[in-house]
């Protein structure tokens, strides 16, 4: 006999997960907006990364916002009336977003503990991994408070780096502070950056592109050590080099199980610019 799903997990459009997997698990994805100029769409619906690449390149204003309460009350109360008894939210840091806030507000219109909103202090797939485990989770018919302990766990376990050609959009849209910024203004010097506490830190310098993408191999499996782990390569307008470093992990993690590669959105797009090459290692 089939288990009834009690929960229902919610994400935001930041979490970047593999194609057809929300579907496939039943997890409810709730879109930011982004404007680019005067248009404005829903990120994975009406934008993609190449119309942000596009803008940015031409310098065209491009700005993201975060869902209203209402966008998510009306997800969670579908999920509720659907049969599920709770709602267990997952969403972008909330240092880099007010998403979380929003959706704290739409739980505070039910009852306690039917919507647990959990702020991931991470984004795109180290979030994802963390969705994984919690609709996972509650696919197997878990209690609320397991598949909240492991998204809680997932994200606790997982590690995200990345490296891109140029502070400029980060600092711009003021996801990185202007002392962090000079990090990587001087000549040919290209930042390594890492989530940390839900924020966007400068990890390493290092003089070349070529040698910052081998320095992200090699935390990475720094990262993983020893333990089984899942990873997620991510680019903006650089599958060329997704392509390398996910065949070089390959080789150097021996306990390695998914490999996932893709594109992140048009949200975080906005903010990192093209050329992002990120990685999310998760142990299992």
């Amino acid at each position: 006999m089939a288990v009834q799903q009690q929960v229902t997990v919610v994400t935001d459009s930041t979490s970047y997960l593999p194609g057809g997997v929300a579907e496939e698990l039943g997890v409810q994805v709730v879109p930011l907006q982004v404007q680019l100029g005067g248009r404005t769409g829903l990120e994975g619906v009406d934008v993609t990364p190449a119309d942000v690449c596009a803008a940015l390149r031409v310098r065209t204003p491009v700005t993201t916002s975060r869902p209203t309460p209402a966008e998510f009350v009306e997800v969670y109360r579908a999920a509720l009336d659907a049969g599920a008894s709770t709602v267990v939210s997952l969403h972008l840091s909330a240092e880099l977003s007010g998403t979380c806030d929003s959706a704290r507000l739409a739980a505070a219109e039910f009852d306690p503990d039917v919507v647990r909103v959990i702020d991931s202090r991470s984004a795109a797939m180290a979030l994802g991994f963390a969705v994984l485990a919690a609709a996972r989770s509650a696919a197997s018919g878990a209690d609320p408070q397991l598949v909240e302990q492991a998204a809680r766990r997932s994200l606790e376990r997982t590690s995200a780096l990345f490296y891109v050609d140029s502070l400029e959009w980060l600092h711009r849209g003021g996801r990185i502070g202007t002392a962090a910024a000079r990090f990587g203004t001087a000549l040919a010097v290209k930042p390594l950056l890492h989530l940390s506490d839900g924020r966007i830190m400068p990890l390493e310098k290092v003089r070349t592109a070529s040698k910052a993408i081998a320095r992200l191999v090699q935390l990475t499996v720094r990262a993983a050590g020893t333990d089984p782990v899942d990873v997620a390569v991510q680019h903006l307008a650089s599958p060329d080099r997704a392509a390398e470093v996910a065949g070089q992990l390959k080789e150097a993690l021996p306990h390695l199980g998914q490999l996932y590669e893709s594109e992140v959105g048009a949200v975080v797009g906005a903010h990192v610019g093209p050329g992002l090459l990120g990685v999310c290692v998760t142990k299992r």
